[in-house]
């Protein structure tokens, strides 16, 4: 059983609209462009996101260097447009309430979005090479998008 008392907060100010951070996190095609950390990256081919509670998403992040495959999938549970987003983290076929999740808020702040990812069902922390910097690492690409945008 994923014990859910584990878990972390990032809060990042992204200098955009709660709608682009929103359709970032929901379009296959922004998704491609930076659901992944540092030193991978996400085949656009290879990202499907059916954002709607019950639906399912799967992406793939790639190795730059080596080329191992990591397939990640899950299931929506909460769907709030451009305010918050609840899904399941696994792997293709678990069980979506017996894996970690994820809650996206989105909140406006002047011109600005003010998104808090929380991850609970994992241990995390800065400096762990793991998923606290793996989501970390996406979370700043993430920030570069939505300012390119």
């Amino acid at each position: 059983m994923t014990d859910m008392s584990k878990g972390f907060k990032i809060v990042r100010v992204f200098g955009a609209t709660p709608e682009e951070v929103w359709a970032a996190w929901t379009d296959p095609d922004a998704a491609a462009q930076w659901w992944h950390p540092y030193g991978t990256s996400t085949p656009r081919e290879e990202v499907e996101i059916d954002a709607r509670v019950g639906g399912h998403y799967t992406y793939t992040m790639v190795n730059d260097s080596t080329g191992e495959r990591v397939v990640t999938a899950g299931v929506y549970l909460e769907v709030t447009p451009y305010e918050r987003l609840v899904f399941s983290w696994g792997s293709p076929g678990d069980d979506p309430m017996d894996t970690p999740r994820i809650t996206v808020t989105l909140e406006a702040v002047d011109a600005d979005t003010r998104m808090t990812f929380e991850l609970r069902g994992v241990e995390g922390f800065k400096g762990d090479n793991f998923f606290y910097d793996g989501w970390d690492e996406a979370l700043d690409s993430l920030g570069g998008y939505v300012r390119t945008r």
